[in-house]
């Protein structure tokens, strides 16, 4: 997905850029990027491949030859960001997050005369913060040109723009992404996750509302665009991406998985599919909290049967060779015998995706001497690949586990049933937890309701965003 940082500051604000963009670490792993900006010696930026490599090892050179009072920085799944941009808008640094499915239209529409071109990546395909800070360009001023950028992208974009007068933020035109501004007694910072600004000694000041778009010196905020009446803020920003500290809304994410894995038991009691197991456990590590929840609830002990090893290979650092990829996810896991050897497990995890990790997860604790284990998603089951955002993006939404196995049971017919399938109350939708228990030997499987999920988050459900499980705009 990604996730930004900035700062605009009457004294040097280099390193709160650097910890605040690290502390995004974990919504992205492919590059970082930062673009500082001194009233002297002008922008100074650098971008760097993190796929390898934290993000903090990459930049603890860069970060002595920085200097200034304003600057943005970004975690990058997509394109090499922050980009410098020189247009008659003046010079300003931009980066951003989202998802432009119709670029190739946009370009073809726009730019498709003599006098524009793109720098291509090795794909082939233009970097999608190019492409909108030339749709940006088309307009008379920053804020005129974001807000038209989101209007003609199909998908979503959240903006963070550094120029000599400041920082401009600019909110998803339906909130799919938080922004929020932080001060202390020297200025602002911009940042989606709160606890980043936090740790740095900056307080809660302004949270902006989907499409709002603002100018942040160290003095003041200023609206530059109003905020719009719908929003779509992501669901799963609570159920994986967010950090446990973090707060979207209002709401908490460890609060909400505590709820929500609550609201799992208590429904599964209601129903009598309560299994006898020896421990509940989460799936490390989003699935912990969940699993914290329905441990609470059912009266079942919570234990760890086993933990993932992250000094030396981290979550978001992996090798491109795919077989060490694998192999270094085996070596990741390490098994507490005493807690596993015989015992009836019930595993929480935050979601299921591909299936292709929970396989391996199942495997490894059968192999390590399971005799049972129950699996248990703290989301219901994923239909549809995301649009707007990164996460369960595919090439082919019969990549999806669930997806995939509606068609082996039912063919195309199947797929005019997916509401159907969803639902565990039903007939197909019991055909579904049978047909992925035989396919992972689970011993018995239960996904989250919809309802119970939103009623978790605790939000207006019209303002969250439900399109990976029910293909709902």
């Amino acid at each position: 997905m990604g996730g930004f940082f900035g700062a605009v500051s009457k004294r040097d604000c280099v390193l709160d850029i650097f910890f605040g963009v690290d502390y995004h670490s974990h919504l992205g792993t492919r590059r970082g990027g930062m673009a500082i900006f001194d009233a002297e010696r002008g922008f100074q930026r650098q971008i760097h491949n993190i796929e390898n490599t934290p993000f903090r090892t990459k930049f603890e050179d860069d970060i002595a030859k920085f200097s200034g009072c304003s600057g943005i920085g970004c975690i990058s799944d997509t394109d090499p960001q922050p980009l410098l941009v020189r247009s008659h808008l003046g010079l300003y640094a931009i980066t951003t997050v989202g998802i432009i499915n119709n670029a190739e239209k946009l370009v073809e529409q726009y730019f498709s005369d003599h006098g524009h071109q793109f720098m291509a990546m090795s794909s082939g395909k233009v970097n999608q913060t190019e492409l909108i800070a030339a749709l940006i360009n088309q307009c008379d001023s920053l804020a005129d040109g974001i807000r038209h950028a989101q209007d003609i992208i199909d998908g979503s974009a959240t903006v963070l723009i550094l120029n000599k007068d400041g920082i401009i933020a600019a909110r998803d035109k339906v909130g799919r992404l938080p922004v929020l501004v932080g001060h202390d007694e020297n200025g602002h910072c911009v940042s989606f996750e709160s606890f980043a600004y936090s740790k740095l000694g900056y307080h809660d000041e302004y949270e902006l509302g989907p499409g709002e778009i603002v100018q942040i010196t160290p003095d003041k905020i200023t609206t530059l665009r109003e905020p719009g009446n719908e929003m779509k803020i992501c669901a799963f920003l609570w159920t994986y991406y967010g950090y446990p500290n973090s707060r979207y809304e209002g709401v908490n994410v460890e609060m909400m998985r505590y709820k929500n894995g609550h609201r799992m038991a208590a429904d599964e009691i209601e129903r009598g599919t309560l299994p006898d197991v020896d421990f509940v456990a989460g799936v490390p590590d989003s699935g912990v909290p969940h699993a914290i929840g329905y441990a609470n609830e059912s009266k079942l002990p919570f234990a760890r049967p086993f933990v993932k090893y992250t000094p030396t290979w981290p979550r978001s650092f992996m090798p491109a060779n795919q077989q060490v990829r694998d192999q270094v996810a085996k070596m990741k896991q390490i098994p507490v015998p005493e807690l596993i050897e015989n015992k009836k497990l019930l595993f929480v995890d935050d979601s299921i995706v591909r299936g292709t990790q929970l396989r391996e997860t199942v495997e490894f604790l059968y192999d390590s001497g399971a005799a049972e284990v129950h699996m248990r998603s703290a989301c219901p089951p994923i239909m549809y690949g995301c649009k707007y955002l990164n996460f369960s993006r595919s090439n082919s939404e019969m990549e999806l586990i669930a997806r995939r196995t509606v068609q082996e049971l039912e063919g195309d017919e199947g797929q005019e049933h997916l509401e159907e399938y969803s639902d565990s109350t039903t007939e197909r939708g019991q055909c579904l937890l049978s047909a992925i228990c035989k396919k992972l030997h689970i011993t018995s499987l239960g996904y989250q309701s919809l309802d119970g999920l939103l009623d978790s988050i605790g939000i207006d459900r019209d303002k969250i965003c439900t399109y990976c499980w029910n293909g709902k705009e």
